[in-house]
């Protein structure tokens, strides 16, 4: 139902708002309801998957039937304030045109955006690109040290001139090839075993159950296309 594009965008910029306000959302998409409800099946996720920060219950889900031509805002106990039902309707009919037309990724997006720039001013805070990863900077040429395959050519020549004139090369090859396969070693396990970033996760991971338990009364509002 959405391209790549799309779903990359709005796991970015949900995950945009839980860096900036704490604050957990949701973006569901269903094939079709099956003759349920959209708010007892919005409420009934929204509680099984534990949407916003336990205890804070902030949370959004937002959650688009495409066969059925329906949507819904279900929104957290701690954000009822913020986002009244007033709002998120205003939100669902503005989100519309772009749902009949098919551009599910657009109108999703506009909605979680909307959304999503009234909770930061509600909270003081700013929504910019600066809390997307910054990239490490490169090393200067002057403090960086030789390239690993450098050292190794040199201790294996040194090793091969120690050998060939005999000087007591057996104490300090011994050193040199210690150190040398120390320092393979120590890369090695670098790498090997080094920390797990693509595997850690945050706090909303997709909507699979990695969110922090908060919890819903059926706050938010429906409507359909």
């Amino acid at each position: 139902m959405l391209d790549a594009q799309s779903r990359a965008q709005l796991e970015a910029y949900c995950g945009r708002v839980e860096q900036a306000t704490g604050v957990q959302m949701a973006i569901v998409t269903l094939d079709t309801l099956d003759g349920e409800p959209i708010e007892d099946v919005t409420n009934s996720l929204y509680r099984k998957w534990g949407v916003g920060k336990k205890g804070k219950d902030e949370g959004i889900m937002l959650l688009a039937a495409i066969k059925d031509h329906k949507d819904r805002v279900e929104v957290g106990y701690g954000l009822e304030p913020i986002l009244p039902d007033g709002f998120v309707g205003s939100v669902l009919r503005e989100a519309r045109p772009l749902l009949r037309q098919g551009a599910y990724g657009q109108a999703l997006f506009a909605a979680a955006e909307e959304m999503g720039t009234r909770i930061a001013a509600a909270k003081g805070v700013t929504l910019d690109f600066s809390l997307r990863p910054q990239r490490r900077a490169a090393p200067q040429r002057g403090k960086q040290g030789l390239p690993w395959p450098v050292i190794a050519l040199g201790v294996i020549a040194l090793l091969f001139f120690l050998r060939r004139s005999g000087g007591g090369g057996g104490g300090v090859g011994g050193l040199l090839t210690g150190m040398f396969l120390g320092n393979l070693i120590g890369r090695g396990g670098g790498s090997s075993w080094g920390g797990g970033g693509g595997f850690g996760g945050g706090g909303g991971s997709g909507g699979f159950g990695g969110f922090g338990g908060g919890d819903s009364g059926g706050g938010g509002a429906s409507s359909d296309w």
